[in-house]
């Protein structure tokens, strides 16, 4: 097939049908078939493209060099305007249908069927275009006394895949009918509060976002002042020379106080790498980041990439969004009541009794846990490098075992030489592993601060990419000063509509972005750091009361023998 042949929409819905990995750049079908496994950015940040005019995601994550390898992937230019579909992998029947073809496969072949992470082979979702945004948009009001509970029903399509016994159907069921409206009253009032998702809103929106980018490029700020990283790696070194000292002087827990500040400054440098913002090449920033990540601090890089590449992508979108997937212990968006299956994790997030428990307190919670994060960080990062995903990265195969080697060595030198063998004794061994940890609590609020409190409806695939990075991420208001502490990501709203760009540049970015969201009527969201930490709270405690309403529902109706949600 020419590349220049005009594609008619049908043929390529058809083609996806069939299991074709195919995305739309720039008025042409990508056919990715052959991409796909060699991706350096893994597979799932191309299987969420699939259907999608994706031109400003590609665009923005790649440099010129890699678009240009992009042509020889062409099927041919869309004959008419493209309508964005809803990607397979994130349709209800995805891993169903999934898991069955694999049955199939496995029985015909004589051998157990065992689950695998998604490939590229989809099911169509052969409903009208329009069904979801049509179910989102019906909004019922919700109440729930100790006399009655009433919500809407849940489509059927959107039930969870497990099995469950008979006796807890109703509990169940109920649980999903309330977690829906609420998910279609969270829908109704995005609608309200943001522009509309017409086609031709979006479409002026994308080509306005389109005109910054290239306004962007225009000023130079995608050019990387290597003075201010000296400046970086001077604080570093004063840190890491003041924790030596410290720890000489064996005041050792003063010393780990300054250990975990020296990690949360360094980590920032780290995070410019992992998106490829400090020499733009692929080689170069993915060594400065393993070095600072894996060997500085014992933190898997390609574990961050992996996910974050996802995260930029999907932002807050609770079944896709590895970054807000945190159940029983937090949850954001009341999504997850419904027991979600991750399509990161390919795995459940059940919705139980723990979470029932656990989750209407977890604005107290979020601090606590935020300040032991890292050692969550550390099995996540393990589990990444022994796991298929790390090794399915094509001609970057090198980065897993590179990782592997440096994280040794920080287990080695930190673990072994620094915990086991410098410090005297296990008291303060201990408190010497919990302080250095704690204190690094600070970045994992800086983490979480910019999404944590922001919507996470789905306002349907006509959305254009930067309305809802915008819509989703919230920025920190501080003094220029400051940005050493915050390390770019008080910024993050600008980062989600560039992420390349140089941290250094960020602050003169935001200018030009206010002035986007002026003319394009999409609210620019900023608050102080205090204020965004209550926005954070906020919403924990919103969703909180959401599941207390639904456990005092459930409890009602066992005491009552009501039958359910009606």
């Amino acid at each position: 097939m020419s590349q220049r042949t005009p594609l008619p929409p049908a043929d390529i819905e058809r083609l996806i049908a069939l299991g074709r990995p195919i995305v739309i750049h720039e008025g042409y079908a990508l056919d990715l078939a052959a991409w796909i496994n060699c991706h350096p950015g893994g597979r799932l940040a191309i299987l969420h493209m699939v259907g999608r005019d994706a031109t400003d995601e590609i665009n923005i994550y790649h440099s010129p060099k890699a678009l240009l390898m992009m042509k020889k992937h062409r099927l041919g230019r869309i004959a008419e305007p493209w309508t964005n579909l809803e990607p397979p992998i994130r349709s209800p029947d995805f891993y169903k249908n999934l898991a069955a073809r694999k049955a199939a496969a496995a029985s015909a072949n004589g051998a157990p069927s065992t689950p695998s992470h998604p490939s590229f082979v989809h099911q169509a979702d052969t409903r009208p275009k329009d069904a979801a945004v049509s179910e989102k948009n019906a909004s019922t009001p919700t109440t729930c006394t100790r006399r009655t509970c009433s919500a809407a029903s849940v489509d059927a399509e959107k039930q969870p895949l497990m099995q469950v016994p008979n006796a807890a159907l109703d509990k169940q069921t109920n649980r999903e009918q309330f977690a829906a409206e609420l998910e279609r009253q969270e829908v109704a009032q995005g609608l309200l509060d943001n522009p509309s998702v017409d086609a031709e809103t979006q479409r002026a929106i994308t080509m306005d976002y389109r005109a910054l980018h290239e306004q962007i490029k225009a000023q130079g700020l995608y050019q990387c002042h290597y003075t201010e990283y000296l400046k970086e790696v001077g604080r570093y070194s004063l840190l890491f020379v003041t924790f030596l000292g410290l720890l000489y002087a064996k005041w050792y827990l003063t010393s780990a106080v300054v250990l975990g500040f020296f990690w949360q400054l360094i980590m920032f440098t780290a995070h410019d790498a992992g998106h490829r913002g400090i020499t733009g090449n692929f080689i170069a920033d993915t060594l400065i980041g393993a070095f600072i990540a894996d060997f500085c601090c014992g933190l898997s890089i390609g574990w961050w990439k992996s996910s974050h590449n996802v995260h930029h992508l999907l932002t807050n979108m609770p079944e896709h969004d590895p970054d807000i997937q945190n159940i029983p212990l937090f949850s954001t968006s009341p999504t997850y009541m419904k027991s979600i299956l991750s399509s990161f994790y390919n795995f459940q997030f059940i919705w139980d009794g723990a979470a029932d428990v656990i989750v209407p307190y977890q604005r107290y919670l979020y601090y606590p846990i935020m300040a032991l994060a890292r050692f969550n960080l550390y099995m996540l990062s393990w589990l990444h490098l022994v796991s298929p995903r790390a090794a399915q990265l094509g001609a970057a195969w090198w980065t897993r075992p590179v990782e592997i080697l440096f994280m040794a060595c920080y287990w080695a030198i930190y673990g072994y030489a620094l915990v086991w063998k410098t410090l005297p004794n296990w008291p303060i061994r201990i408190a010497f592993v919990l302080v250095s940890h704690l204190s690094t609590g600070i970045l994992h609020v800086q983490i979480t601060l910019s999404h944590w409190g922001m919507p996470t409806a789905d306002l349907g695939p006509v959305e254009s990419f930067p309305q809802r990075q915008l819509r989703t991420t919230m920025d920190v208001d501080c003094p220029p000063w400051l940005d050493f502490f915050h390390g770019g990501l008080q910024f993050q709203a600008v980062h989600h509509l560039f992420p390349r760009m140089p941290r250094h540049n960020l602050r003169r970015a935001q200018v030009l972005v206010r002035e986007f969201c002026d003319k394009t009527e999409i609210k620019y969201q900023c608050y102080g750091f205090a204020k965004g930490n209550g926005v954070v709270l906020n919403r924990l405690e919103e969703v909180a009361k959401m599941v207390k309403t639904l456990v005092d529902c459930q409890q009602y109706m066992a005491e009552t023998g009501a039958s359910g949600l009606h």
